[in-house]
């Protein structure tokens, strides 16, 4: 039988986190792997410059998709808190309004997508050579972006009613779906980008129509015709809060807008492949650490709906120092194979020379971002939108994007390396500041645990 919310405010945390960060580890893990094999199997079937052009699309489909992630994780935010405090009511006006907010932006930007795909495609970095194999790709991905969307929105609702192993599988089968068809229509068919695009899409369909079966057959939350209608103060609280997750996601969208464009003036294609390969890893090496953070909130937001602050603070402990550890090993790995893992990808001596070092940089402070991202989410966790905003765009908006544009003008292709670490360590020090102040300051209960 799946696990009821109430355990999220009785269970051991340690035991609790385990339980909802390793199914999100293991579902971020396969996706990471999906999004990987299918950077090589472009890379080394259709050749490097494919590479290339999964790396201008991809930022475009994520920004669209996005706004399902943002709804998702903001309402599941209100879910979680709602579910705290035997709120069933608001759950349900909840998640009624996250499936018609959901839906109804991911069309209209998806309109957008197809009117504008030139001009959209050209902004984000599709260069030279670049353009053809990126337009090949991104048209057929756009139509199931409003899919992508939507299991995004549902994914973070299954995990705010503590059912982490669902959204688990939510995330393994349309990787397995992708890989599986990739090989079909890439190596088999020979169908090129248009094969890689129309695998994409097909694997999104399939995540959609394991997570409506989940909702129809398992979950918690059961809304009746009258939760679908808009209700502005439940709008306004998932949009204050999704807000958080979407401008992180424009934020890294502009980034990849900015770093495409300087690596292109500095070292041209190949220059833009060399970040591919490594903007591939960023997603798949941290995969623990991410998946502590998705374990994090639904455990953080459940208790201080609850009012058990101790509770909180114990988790929010607990979640830095397993993710610490975590990241310190991944950094060690990065640090020892990065040339053996740079040359799965790919067989462009000109890649491969490059890679290895920048990897390097690009991960040298990967050992204290656990506090950078479980600060953040804190804050997401207990509705407090405006300092979670600011924190989580502290690394990518405040200092990589400033970085980017000024050290290059420096130091050439490596001024844009080095600006992750420099980033990642700033954004760590705004980060620890805040959340001590909240720890000590906010998060405290009498000896009865009545505020």
């Amino acid at each position: 039988m799946a696990q009821s919310s109430g355990a999220l405010g009785t269970d051991d945390i340690k035991q609790l986190l385990i339980k909802q960060a390793v199914p999100a580890s293991i579902g971020i893990l396969f996706m990471s792997i999906n999004i990987l094999v299918d950077t090589i199997f472009v890379g080394q079937w259709i050749g490097s410059l494919a590479i290339a052009a999964v790396t201008v699309v991809l930022p475009i489909t994520f920004l669209i998709s996005s706004l399902g992630m943002a709804i998702g994780i903001g309402g599941s935010s209100i879910i979680s808190r709602a579910l705290g405090a035997k709120d069933k009511e608001k759950a349900y006006r909840t998640f009624g309004n996250q499936i018609m907010m959901t839906m109804a932006l991911a069309l209209f930007f998806v309109t957008v997508g197809f009117l504008f795909s030139d001009e959209i495609l050209l902004l984000f970095g599709a260069n030279g050579e670049i353009m053809q194999p990126a337009k090949e790709f991104f048209i057929p991905v756009l139509i199931g972006v409003p899919f992508l969307a939507l299991c995004m929105m549902g994914n973070n609702v299954i995990r705010a009613e503590g059912k982490a192993k669902f959204a688990m599988m939510a995330m393994i089968i349309p990787a397995f779906g992708n890989i599986f068809l990739d090989i079909v229509f890439i190596k088999f068919l020979d169908m090129g980008m248009f094969g890689a695009a129309l695998a994409t899409t097909l694997s999104y369909f399939m995540c959609f129509v394991f997570i409506l079966w989940f909702f129809i057959t398992k979950s918690e939350l059961k809304p009746s015709l009258p939760h679908y209608k808009f209700d502005f103060s439940i709008v306004k609280e998932i949009s204050s809060l999704g807000l958080v997750t979407f401008s992180r996601q424009g934020v890294v969208s502009i980034l990849a807008i900015i770093i495409n464009h300087t690596l292109f003036t500095y070292g041209g294609e190949h220059s833009v492949v060399v970040y591919g390969i490594i903007s591939r890893m960023l997603m798949f090496a941290l995969f623990p650490i991410l998946g502590i953070t998705h374990g994090f909130l639904p455990i953080a937001g459940y208790n201080y709906g609850a009012e058990n602050y101790n509770r909180v603070k114990e988790t929010i402990s607990i979640s830095i120092k397993y993710a610490a550890l975590l990241a310190t090993f991944i950094f060690v790995l990065i640090l020892i194979f990065a040339k053996p893992i740079v040359s799965v990808f790919t067989n462009d001596v000109d890649v491969i020379a490059e890679t290895p070092d920048a990897l390097r940089w690009v991960f040298a402070a990967t050992p204290i971002i656990a506090l950078q991202l479980i600060g953040a989410a804190y804050f997401q966790a207990a509705g407090k939108a405006i300092p979670a905003l600011l924190l989580t765009l502290s690394k990518q908006g405040f200092f990589l994007i400033p970085l980017v544009l000024i050290l290059p003008n420096y130091f050439g292709i490596f001024g844009v390396w080095v600006a992750f670490p420099i980033a990642d360590v700033l954004s760590t020090i705004i980060t620890a500041y805040f959340l001590r102040k909240e720890m000590t300051t906010k998060l405290i209960e009498k000896p009865d645990g009545i505020l």
